[in-house]
């Protein structure tokens, strides 16, 4: 009996056991910390060996391979003895595409995927049977075992990518590459790069990779180490032959000779980024033989993703905004880009190397007061404090919305989107934006 070992007990490696255990595998898991009760209770039900809060690497040392949580690091001791003792480790996604024979959407960048896996899904799910997994939702492989869905739109962080070996999506997309995570590829970008790239290793010229052509890094990156992919790039300022552009308020997009033209002015997600990410995922969509008309009526209906620029209420003419799942420089650009009053900006948290200057432009122009919410806010009031009036700290999201709505007045924003990880101060992203809500509402 094959016997995999999943480090990790979290949604990516309870699916794993699930359908490890159903596959015929002998399967452990382990995780250093404490396991949440509903997935215990899983694993109990399933009769899977589990331990928490400790790895016994009697055990672990058994394996014949190994499904390790993206969380978990590399440079980790345990991961590297598994290595010495060759023993394969893979990604979840690695594991569970071994089990499916559907068509593959594969979506990764360091900003935007989340939204245009979400709106891939949301296009492709009026016509075809289709899952969306990876970074979001119900793991990649309980969909596999339990829903068999004939396609998937799976959101890939580079952590999984790291941990791929044959993994082939039949479409890639990679939105943009900035800087980020750098703190585990070595501070090096290059080393990032090549992680996003790695979506890409496996395709051939019957695959498709979707990318911004207006994104010098991915571009220049493709002209040194070229790939066996079609390539259907997509951008706001060149006209492009095979892949999709903007022309005036359309987005017209070619695949083959066949065209299809998409209005622009009533896109339901505001921003130059979200034309970018209608671009993605109407290129998906168009290669699936999804219909003009269904992909049209689906860009104008999408709703958004939670904690993403997300509106939360107005109070005494102040608009309240969530961008909590901003966790680098780069999104936080985007939030800033597209502030259209003076805004009070709640920011910090786990600092992942940040570089702010790119927001020192938006900062001055639109900033009012700054709040900093982290742990340790000594590099931010130092890069910011000279450019507002207003910059106070604190370690409480109940006491940062308190002050902002001292400070905003008729007419202001108050924007959460703190440029950094959430885990000094909250459980993740997820937490640290409902707390705002509930701050805000409880206003």
């Amino acid at each position: 009996m094959t016997r995999l070992v999943i480090l990790g007990g979290g949604e990516s490696g309870v699916g794993t056991a699930l359908l490890g255990k159903a596959k015929g595998y002998d399967v452990f898991v382990s995780d250093k910390g404490k396991i949440k009760e509903k997935y215990k209770q899983v694993l109990i039900h399933n009769e899977i060996e589990w331990e928490d809060e400790m790895h016994s690497e009697s055990k672990i040392l058994k394996a014949d391979i190994v499904m390790k949580s993206p969380g978990i690091p590399d440079k980790v001791p345990l991961v590297k003895q598994i290595r010495e003792h060759q023993i394969p480790v893979v990604s979840e996604i690695e594991f569970a595409s071994k089990f499916t024979k559907a068509t593959i959407v594969g979506i990764t960048g360091s900003n935007g995927k989340t939204t245009t896996a979400t709106l891939t899904h949301h296009i492709l799910k009026q016509e075809l049977n289709v899952g969306l997994a990876g970074n979001i939702g119900d793991s990649f492989a309980k969909q596999i075992l339990e829903d068999d869905f004939k396609n998937y739109v799976l959101e890939i962080s580079s952590f999984q990518l790291d941990d791929i070996i044959d993994f082939k999506p039949k479409i890639a997309v990679i939105t943009n590459i900035t800087p980020d995570h750098l703190d585990r590829y070595n501070n090096q970008f290059e080393n990032y790069i090549a992680s996003k790239f790695r979506i890409a290793m496996n395709q051939t010229n019957n695959d498709y990779l979707i990318y911004d052509a207006d994104d010098d890094v991915i571009t220049n990156h493709l002209k040194n180490h070229p790939i066996q992919s079609t390539l259907l790039p997509f951008s706001l300022t060149k006209t492009i032959k095979n892949g999709a552009y903007l022309d005036k308020q359309n987005i017209i997009i070619t695949i083959d000779n066949n065209q299809i033209i998409m209005p622009t002015t009533n896109l339901a997600l505001e921003g130059k980024h979200n034309v970018k990410n209608a671009m993605a995922a109407s290129t998906v969509a168009h290669l699936l033989k999804i219909r003009k008309q269904t992909i049209r009526e689906s860009l104008e209906n999408f709703q958004g993703v939670e904690h993403r620029l997300e509106s939360v209420l107005k109070i005494n003419k102040v608009q309240y905004i969530n961008d909590s799942k901003a966790t680098n420089v780069n999104a936080t650009y985007y939030a800033l880009e597209s502030m259209d009053a003076p805004t009070v900006w709640i920011v910090g948290g786990t600092d992942k190397g940040n570089n702010y200057e790119e927001l020192f432009q938006f900062v001055n122009e639109k900033v009012k007061a700054i709040i900093c919410l982290g742990a340790d806010n000594e590099k931010l009031m130092r890069t910011f404090g000279n450019m507002v009036d207003i910059i106070v700290e604190t370690q409480f999201m109940s006491e940062a919305v308190k002050i902002a709505y001292k400070i905003a007045e008729s007419g202001d924003n108050v924007l959460l989107s703190p440029a950094c990880a959430s885990f000094d101060l909250f459980e993740n992203y997820e937490d640290r934006g409902r707390q705002f809500k509930n701050a805000v509402r409880n206003l």
